[in-house]
């Protein structure tokens, strides 16, 4: 496996992964799936500035991607950033979001204008919290039932890193 800064070439597969957690997990919050132009703005915002993302490439294909992205608009908040990690179903469970993530936090630690790093989980994700937990995020707090997906109201997890 190869961890590698994301190209646009990647884009039908981070799409592909994406929109399967839209539609069949909870690792998202989306309902709808997103289209290939929704995704193409999303990609511009990163790999600009304190905004990373990286895939994991096997077989000659990317079968996961980890990204820091803006965690809320206003100025004050230019330091901290959210953390995203999606992996291709056929992929879990081998040690790529541990991976990937751990790669997306050293780029974290090497920049002068990234300070925190925050991870909104769905608090039934209990890989992701783990590994989380695992890699030295603090739980900072639960809110409950903030979510609604398959019909059942979710609650969301707070994890944050000081870099």
């Amino acid at each position: 496996m190869v961890i590698r800064t994301a190209e646009e070439k990647d884009m039908p597969e981070l799409l592909d992964i994406y929109n399967y957690e839209v539609e069949h997990g909870l690792a998202t919050f989306d309902l709808n799936p997103k289209t290939m132009e929704q995704r193409l703005a999303w990609f511009r915002e990163h790999n600009v500035g304190n905004h990373p993302l990286i895939v994991a490439e096997e077989d000659g294909k990317a079968v996961g991607y980890a990204s820091l992205s803006s965690y809320r608009p206003k100025e004050a908040y230019a330091a901290t950033v959210e953390l995203s990690v999606y992996i291709h179903k056929d992929y879990r469970r081998r040690g790529v979001a541990g991976d990937l993530t751990s790669a997306i936090l050293k780029i974290a630690k090497e920049r002068d204008d990234i300070h925190t790093v925050i991870s909104v989980i769905t608090g039934e994700n209990e890989a992701s919290i783990r590994l989380h937990e695992r890699l030295g995020f603090i739980h900072c707090g639960t809110i409950r039932e903030v979510g609604e997906k398959f019909g059942k109201m979710l609650d969301i997890e707070n994890y944050q890193m000081m870099v």
